[in-house]
């Protein structure tokens, strides 16, 4: 497992050129507005006007976490379905645990049981945990089994820092275990 963030650039590229649409006008129509977000997104573009699409949401962490939401609601929100719910158990069941102990960013979440599947990590365990991690330590965890969402802004001053990646992990855990022993 080799993540290369302009490939998920380019996924946002071929989107546009599929549908004729921006990508900030389909994520608007068919996901942001449908999942009931309080607030406008930004998508950043690069000079040329192309979608920043590996990193370039800028967003509400409510809103981020209204994303985590759907998720724990299968995909559906007031009994509309917006993502396909076989999309989301497809993220959370399959993924090579083998391809992902062998990438490239296993080091920065040593010893957990991590898989890789669109676009979204998975740690393996009795409840799955679905997550997002971005740069400057944004993450979103989502664990669907117990309806547990976390959402988390920063800006930390590296992009990707190990240290405060592990921290964010043990914590988040940490907090699902608490609100799920209530």
């Amino acid at each position: 497992m080799h993540y290369v963030s302009p490939n998920t650039d380019l996924l946002g590229w071929v989107i546009e050129r599929a549908t004729g649409r921006r990508y900030a006008e389909l994520m608007s129509e068919l996901l942001w507005k449908p999942m009931g977000a309080a607030r406008s997104a930004y998508i950043t573009v690069d000079r040329l006007g192309a979608p920043r699409c590996a990193g370039g949401v800028c967003a509400t962490v409510g809103d981020l976490a209204r994303v985590g939401q759907l998720l724990v609601e299968g995909g559906a929100r007031d009994r509309a379905q917006i993502v396909p719910e076989s999309w989301i158990d497809d993220i959370t069941r399959n993924g090579d645990r083998v391809a992902w102990a062998a990438g490239d960013l296993a080091a920065y979440f040593p010893g957990l049981p991590l898989r890789y599947r669109s676009q979204w990590y998975v740690r393996d365990g009795a409840a799955p945990l679905a997550f997002g991690y971005g740069i400057h330590g944004q993450f979103l965890v989502v664990d669907c089994s117990r309806e547990i969402v976390i959402a988390k802004v920063s800006s930390g001053a590296q992009p990707t820092d190990p240290e405060r990646i592990g921290m964010t992990m043990r914590a988040a855990s940490r907090i699902i275990d608490l609100l799920a022993s209530r």
